[in-house]
């Protein structure tokens, strides 16, 4: 048998990481992404189930990557909900990416509700190595 020493900051913050993505921000709502970075380019994946193509909007501007959009409100009102997790509204997202990158062959694909963003990075900001003579 483990024990494991329980730290409860941990917990709190835990649950206000959950809270934050269940509560509607100034915003409306906020899905979750991911961003991970290659040597040639940064790669932005994004859940957005429910939406289509023309509900999201994506800009580049001076190193900001934004994306941003609009889920429909459910078409049934219903008289009492007992639970409501998924938000519905406006969202936006900014990532500011630290090198330069070739804004021109940004390239962006939404399937089954996940969209996923391909920022290639500029040749010169890529690293390279340096032979020793």
């Amino acid at each position: 048998m483990a024990f494991t020493r329980w730290d409860p900051f941990h917990d709190l913050l835990a649950m206000q990481r959950q809270l934050d993505r269940c509560t509607p921000g100034p915003a409306g709502w906020m899905p979750a992404v991911d961003l991970h970075e290659a040597p040639d380019r940064y790669v932005i994946v994004a859940e957005l189930p429910g939406l289509r193509r023309d509900d999201v909007q994506i800009h580049y501007h001076e190193g900001r990557l934004t994306l941003s959009g609009t889920r429909r409100e459910r078409a049934a009102p219903y008289e009492q909900y007992h639970r409501i997790e998924r938000g519905h509204g406006a969202f936006s997202r900014t990532f500011e990416l630290p090198v330069p990158v070739r804004a021109d062959d940004i390239r962006a694909e939404l399937v089954n509700g996940i969209l996923t963003v391909t920022v290639p990075k500029s040749p010169e900001a890529t690293p390279r190595r340096i032979r020793v003579s």
